[in-house]
C-alpha cells in the first residue's frame, strides 16, 4: 500500500480498485503525491454492506471499549505527526503549521476527545397517571437512551482530510454505529492513513471502511445504499440539497454542514487590531477555503475607511508562496480549476462596481494554484460576491449607518452559519449576536470553543456537532417507559 497503489479499505481488508487509479496532485508544485482509488458504483456498496454486517457486534461493544480503542488511535496519529502533516501539505496546499497544527493535531484530538464513555442515559422524573383507559393508576418511571444510529455514511470535505473526517468518525463510533467514509476525490490519501490507524488501534473488520473516487457514482452509491441510515456531509449547499433529496426518500438522518458567507459587523467603537487581525484570518488561512471565514465585512460608517485601510495593508503584508517555506502564510488554492474560479468572481466583483484595494492579480509564479489576498471594497448587499460563498481569500466591505442596518445587512444572506460582531460595548456586542440568525457568533474573536455546538441556520446546514453535540448527532434517543 504505496502511495503510487493506494488500496480501498473494505470490511477490514485492502481491497484493489476496480477503476485503477487517478492522480492526486500538490496545488503549491502541480507535481504527483500519490495515486488514489477509484472506486466502483459496486463496491461503495460492498462497503456499505461490510459496515452493515459488522454494526450488531460493534453497537454491542462496551462503551468503555470503543473509547479506549479511539484513545489508541489518537496516540498513533500524534506519533506520526511530521510524516502525516507533510502528506496533508502535499494533497491540500496547506502551509506546514496549518498541516500539524489545525488538520493532524486536531484529528488527533478529535479522536482524545472522544476516547472517554460519557453517560448514554439518563433518567426522566416519574409521572403519576389516573386510571383509565390505558391501565390501573399507577407512577410510571421512564429512562432515555441515547442508541447508535446504525451505518453512517461519511462524507467529507477537501479543505481539511483529517479534522473532517476524523470530526465525524470519532464521535460516530464512539456511540456504537459503522461507518463508509467517501472522501473528497482531490485529497483522500490522507483519510486512508486515517483508516490505516485506526486498524491499527484494533478496529474491527467493516466497522470503519473507505471507498474514494472522482466519479460521482461512488458517492451516490454510498448516499443511497438501502445499508446507509444516515449521511453526515461536508460541502457545497448545492451537492448537499442532492443528498437531501435521497435522504428524504428513504427517512434517513441527515448531519449537514454546508456553506458559508460570514458577516462580520465591525461597529465605530471596536478595537481594530482585533477586528482586522480576525478578519485577515480569511486570506491566509486555509487561503480562504473555510466555510467559517467571515468574509462579507460590514463596518460602521465612522470606522469604515480606516478599516479598508487596514485590512488592506494586512492583506499586502502576507507571504504568498510554498507551503513548505517557514515564512509562507497563504498558500495555494486546491486546484487551477478552483483558482479560475476565484479570479472569476474578483472581476464580477469590478463589474458589479466594487473597488479591488488590494489583489485582484495572480501573484507571480512558474507553478502552483496561487491566488492573491484580494479586498473588495465599497460593495453592496446585493452584489453576487456579497452573497454567494467564493471559497477563497477574498473579502467583501460593505458601509452601515446603525446597529438596525448592520443587522438587517447580516441577516440578509441565504447562508447562517458563523458570523462575528466587534465592539467595544460588550452588551451592544451581546445583544446584536443574539439577533443573528446564525448558527454561532464570535463575539470579539474568531476563536472556536470545540464543545459549543457547531452548524448552521438556512442554506448552511441541519444539524450540530462537536463536543457532547456530535455524540447526540450520531444517536437516536429511545424512551423506555415502566411502572413504578
Amino acid at each position: 500500500m504505496t502511495r503510487e497503489g493506494q488500496a480501498l479499505f473494505v470490511g477490514g481488508e485492502w481491497v484493489a480498485p476496480d477503476g485503477g487509479h487517478y492522480p492526486v496532485t500538490d496545488p503549491a508544485t502541480e507535481e504527483r503525491v500519490g495515486r488514489a482509488p477509484e472506486a466502483s458504483p459496486e463496491q461503495a456498496r460492498a462497503a456499505c454492506a461490510a459496515a452493515r454486517e459488522a454494526f450488531g457486534a460493534w453497537s454491542r461493544t462496551p462503551p468503555g471499549e470503543r473509547a479506549a480503542l479511539l484513545g489508541r488511535a489518537a496516540g498513533i496519529i500524534r506519533d506520526r505527526l511530521g510524516p502525516y502533516a507533510d502528506l496533508a501539505r502535499a494533497e491540500t496546499g496547506a502551509t506546514t503549521g496549518t498541516a500539524r497544527a489545525m488538520q493532524v493535531g486536531v484529528a488527533a484530538a478529535r479522536f482524545a476527545r472522544y476516547a472517554r464513555a460519557e453517560p448514554a442515559e439518563w433518567p426522566i422524573a416519574p409521572q403519576i397517571n389516573e386510571a383509565g383507559p390505558m391501565g390501573k393508576a399507577a407512577v410510571m418511571g421512564a429512562l432515555a437512551v441515547r442508541q447508535p444510529v446504525g451505518v453512517v455514511a461519511c462524507v467529507t470535505s477537501y479543505n481539511n482530510p483529517w479534522a473532517n473526517p476524523a470530526g465525524k468518525i470519532a464521535p460516530a463510533l464512539a456511540m456504537g454505529n459503522t461507518v463508509v467514509v467517501k472522501p473528497a476525490p482531490q485529497d483522500p490519501l490522507s483519510v486512508y492513513r486515517m483508516a490505516e490507524a485506526l486498524a491499527e488501534a484494533g478496529v474491527p473488520p467493516g466497522v470503519v471502511n473507505v471507498v474514494s473516487g472522482r466519479a460521482v457514482a461512488v458517492g451516490e452509491a454510498v448516499v443511497g445504499s438501502a445499508d446507509v441510515d444516515m449521511v453526515s456531509f461536508t460541502g457545497s449547499t448545492a451537492v448537499g440539497r442532492r443528498i437531501a433529496e435521497v435522504c428524504g426518500r428513504d427517512m434517513k438522518r441527515q448531519l449537514m454542514e454546508l456553506g458559508g458567507k460570514g458577516a462580520a459587523l465591525v461597529f465605530d467603537d471596536a478595537d481594530l487590531a482585533s477586528a482586522v487581525a480576525g478578519i485577515g484570518t480569511t486570506f491566509s488561512f486555509y487561503s480562504g477555503q473555510i466555510c467559517t471565514a467571515p468574509t462579507r465585512v460590514l463596518a460602521q460608517r465612522g470606522v469604515y475607511d480606516r478599516l479598508v485601510e487596514r485590512l488592506a495593508g494586512y492583506a499586502r503584508r502576507l507571504k504568498v508562496g510554498d507551503p513548505r517555506d517557514p515564512g509562507t502564510v497563504v498558500g495555494p488554492v486546491i486546484s487551477a480549476e478552483h483558482r479560475a474560479r476565484i479570479e472569476s468572481y474578483v472581476e464580477l466583483g469590478r463589474r458589479e462596481g466594487a473597488v479591488v484595494v488590494t489583489g485582484g492579480e495572480r501573484p507571480p509564479s512558474d507553478r502552483g494554484f496561487y491566488v492573491a489576498p484580494t479586498l473588495l471594497a465599497d460593495g453592496r448587499n446585493d452584489m453576487r460576491v456579497a452573497r454567494e460563498e467564493i471559497f477563497g481569500p477574498v473579502v467583501t466591505v460593505i458601509p452601515f449607518d446603525d446597529e438596525e442596518e448592520g443587522v438587517a445587512l447580516a441577516n440578509d444572506s441565504d447562508y447562517g452559519l458563523l458570523d462575528y460582531v466587534w465592539s467595544g460595548d460588550v452588551a451592544r456586542a451581546f445583544r446584536v449576536a443574539r439577533r443573528l440568525r446564525a448558527g454561532g457568533v464570535g463575539v470579539n474573536t474568531v476563536g472556536r470553543n470545540m464543545e459549543a455546538p457547531f452548524g448552521g441556520f438556512k442554506m448552511s446546514g441541519v444539524g450540530r456537532d462537536v463536543g457532547v453535540y456530535a455524540l447526540h448527532a450520531y444517536s437516536e434517543v429511545q424512551a423506555l417507559v415502566w411502572p413504578g
